[in-house]
């Protein structure tokens, strides 16, 4: 593979973030709030911490880490907008594919964090980009990623079939497999909670729902002899480099 590589997905490539709102500022808000919930408790506490965001977007993670105190964070994406909106928060990113930035890349990080789902990437583009980040993390370095989890029984499918850039789905077994495959250890799978935004009353009904219909998905599964516990719509995933 060449620098030149071209990913399979053209509709909604990896190296971009795509989730963010039509109103690009109030996103700082809401995502910074999401990610503070579901990922800080994962970046380590050392301030010197060196962390590399991959599809850093218009930079809401770059924005919360900066926020929380964090001064080397680089951001990288490659659409040239995304980044120059990033700039004009003085957020430090700039315009790179992924790929690539890692295959050229000499300095070594202590955190990569991936903002874009895997979803968005073929089976060997993922196999290579984890490999790619484990050749960018210093030893017992910490990658951070997520996926769209294809074991809850409402939205698994859906999820892989509403966007034509969605190549797979993982459960938190699947995710749990690659990453070891992979050469990572200390995988740990964990659900991502979206009602987090606990000024709103409705997301505690919202956290009630999902705690029950959880308990619902966990019986019937079992039911089939299967061991799955995560059923959140997206599922997260830390491991270290060894």
């Amino acid at each position: 593979m060449n620098d030149g590589y071209e990913l399979t997905a053209k509709i909604e490539p990896f190296d971009s973030f795509w989730e963010a709102p039509k109103d690009i500022e109030k996103g700082y808000k809401s995502f910074g709030h999401f990610y503070k919930h579901n990922y800080l408790k994962y970046i380590p506490k050392e301030k010197s911490s060196r962390i590399l965001v991959v599809s850093c977007g218009t930079g809401y993670f770059l924005d919360l880490l900066k926020r929380e105190g964090y001064p080397d964070v680089l951001g990288i994406d490659s659409f040239h907008e995304k980044i120059q909106y990033g700039k004009r928060k003085n957020l430090n990113c700039r315009v790179e594919k992924a790929f690539p930035f890692l295959r050229k890349n000499t300095d070594s990080y202590d955190v990569i964090v991936a903002e874009q789902e895997i979803n968005h990437l073929a089976k060997h583009e993922i196999v290579m980009f984890l490999e790619l980040c484990m050749k960018n993390l210093n030893d017992n370095g910490i990658l951070i990623l997520h996926s769209l989890n294809g074991a809850n029984p409402i939205t698994g499918s859906e999820a892989l079939a509403q966007n034509f850039d969605h190549y797979n789905t993982f459960t938190e077994n699947s995710l749990h497999q690659i990453l070891e495959h992979v050469g990572f250890n200390g995988v740990k799978v964990f659900p991502l909670n979206l009602y987090v935004f606990f000024t709103n009353p409705l997301n505690y009904i919202g956290l009630l729902y999902d705690k029950v219909i959880t308990l619902i998905f966990r019986l019937n599964f079992m039911l089939y002899g299967k061991t799955n516990k995560i059923f959140t719509k997206k599922i997260g995933a830390v491991c270290r480099k060894k």
